[in-house]
């Protein structure tokens, strides 16, 4: 079994129910091509969200826009148009822009329940409004100060073509419609992550071109008496998320996980982000990786379950007899009194979505600007393309004829969710057949790309329109593609693995015998660890007597 620890009751609580998304950054001069690239796992347990999608417009003075939270679509009020919006498909704009974020709470008191705007809306409007991350940034720090926030802590990812950014804001209490915020670029050549808990530390307050933040940042942390050292020494993180040890275990090791992945020596760093020493010395906001990273890479990355690690979720009966990587939610549970914890990997079975924003300056926006996309879990699923210019998003991902508890055959969310949920109960057995389509989907997808943007390139020479119609085309092509070979997939499921046999296949069809009424077939029974493991646990009980000469 692994370390157990106890930690007190309402800590636990109030992050295992926070814990949420994974965002990760890429500079350009830390990718293969030059690409700036960015991840957002969407990990809201129950939610169904599709692929929103923004055309662009012209709007009327004083025409009025108005703001729905992001999760519970609760009407919040309105706020004016800006003259012009861009174009948006899911959280990457028609400039590349590309923002997502994830969720640390902090200080619950400094939520403004009266704001209009919450992190969903504040991420939508910027995506309307703005040509860089910088001016993504100014957009939404000056609409949350004029309109006020209502959401708890939150981290944001910022990018476009040639930089990338995280911006960490809190809200400054009911009825303030004020907000406290830093941004920090992160390095051309470095890689980034971010996991519910803040990254930002100290910060180099003299800096104008790589750090921003807000006049208050640390002035209402010295008013509210949370800090009162020099102002070189403050630390957005330390003061407005204080630690505790669901924001390492749950959260910093989702980080540390990504970083042990490119970066060499972070065994040093396993303490804090296992939490066993809240003092430990924390990890730095970037490092700069020992290899340069590609889509795939990062494909990789999002399906972690801790592999290789302290934390690996193979060696405990919480795997079940199917060997799976994943743990039950809640993510704490008691025993006697005492509190128990489940791990928390990037990979997990909540996600609603899951995307890969890659941006690249060298090219023309309506070619350069791709997002990955896929609905579920990304481990269970595969990334197909959508171009930042198209004027339609793929079919499969809108939400047209369901939500979250109403199924549809023609939905990628309600069809990804089905082949999943029947691969976690027995996944060592099934989860081979998923990965075998998925690989294949993406690897078609990954190894296409450059000559489908080849011949949009040429396109593009001639007519931009004509271009970001072949686009769409392709984008909503792929999406389908992918519904139907998960619909397929969903079936050979159940006929393969019928009764846990495992049914012979030859040339992509299954064996049959005289009369089509049996099958060929294997038992896969136990693996092997599971095998040993059970035996461990029992001893002799389940042993065959000596005496028995007879196979079985």
């Amino acid at each position: 079994m692994k370390r157990i620890l106890s930690v007190a009751v309402a800590a636990l609580a109030v992050t295992a129910q926070s814990v949420a998304c994974t965002s990760i950054i890429v500079g350009k001069g830390a990718s293969v091509d030059g690409s700036v690239m960015c991840t957002y796992s969407c990990d809201s347990y129950g939610t169904f969200h599709p692929m929103y999608h923004f055309p662009a417009a012209k709007h009327q003075k004083g025409e009025m826009r108005p703001i729905y939270d992001r999760d519970s679509r609760e009407y919040h009020g309105e706020i004016p148009e800006a003259p012009v919006t861009y174009n948006v498909v899911g959280n990457m704009n028609e400039w590349q822009v590309t923002i997502g974020e994830t969720t640390f709470g902090g200080r619950h008191e400094l939520e403004d329940t009266t704001g209009i705007m919450n992190y969903g809306s504040l991420m939508n409007v910027a995506l309307q409004r703005s040509k860089t991350a910088r001016e993504a940034i100014e957009v939404m720090t000056t609409i949350a100060e004029t309109y006020g926030y209502n959401s708890e802590g939150e981290s944001f990812t910022i990018c476009d073509p040639n930089e990338a950014w995280i911006m960490e804001m809190v809200g400054c209490g009911a009825g303030s419609k004020s907000v406290a915020w830093v941004a920090v670029r992160i390095p051309d050549n470095a890689i980034s992550c971010h996991a519910n808990h803040t990254r930002i530390r100290t910060f180099d307050q003299k800096d104008k071109k790589n750090v921003m933040f807000s006049k208050n940042c640390i002035k209402f942390a010295r008013e509210k008496g949370w800090f009162n050292g020099k102002d070189a020494d403050f630390s957005f993180s330390a003061t407005y998320s204080p630690v505790d040890f669901g924001k390492l275990r749950y959260c910093e090791a989702r980080v540390w996980s990504f970083f042990n992945h490119f970066a060499d020596g972070f065994g040093k760093y396993l303490p804090y982000a296992m939490g066993e020493d809240p003092n430990a010395e924390p990890m730095p906001l970037w490092v700069v990786p020992n290899k340069k990273l590609g889509v795939k890479d990062v494909l990789n990355v999002l399906r972690d379950h801790y592999e290789g690690t302290p934390m690996a979720l193979d060696a405990d009966p919480g795997q079940g007899i199917y060997e799976a990587p994943y743990r039950p939610t809640p993510l704490s549970f008691e025993v006697d009194g005492k509190k128990y914890f489940n791990e928390r990997p990037i990979s997990t079975q909540q996600s609603a979505f899951v995307w890969i924003g890659q941006m690249r300056a060298w090219m023309p926006r309506e070619v350069g600007g791709v997002l990955w996309f896929a609905n579920d879990d990304s481990n269970m699923v595969p990334f197909t393309p959508v171009y930042c210019c198209n004027t339609d998003v793929p079919a499969c991902y809108k939400e047209e004829g369901c939500d979250a508890v109403t199924f549809s055959m023609d939905n990628a969310f309600w069809v990804c969710n089905w082949v999943s949920n029947m691969v976690y109960p027995r996944y060592s057995m099934m989860m081979p057949t998923l990965a075998e389509v998925r690989d294949s989907l993406e690897s078609d997808y990954l190894a296409n790309q450059a000559k489908i943007e080849a011949e949009a390139l040429a396109v593009h020479e001639l007519s931009p329109v004509q271009a970001v119609a072949n686009l769409t085309k392709y984008s909503n092509e792929k999406g389908a593609q992918m519904l139907t070979a998960w619909r397929n997939l969903a079936t050979k499921l159940i006929v393969k693995y019928n009764d846990g046999l495992c049914k012979t296949e030859k040339d992509g069809k299954f064996l049959k015998k005289t009369g089509n009424f049996k099958t060929e077939f294997t038992r896969p029974g136990y693996g092997e660890k599971v095998k040993k493991y059970l035996v461990d646990q029992t001893g002799e009980r389940y042993a065959i007597p000596s005496w028995d000469k007879s196979e079985h």
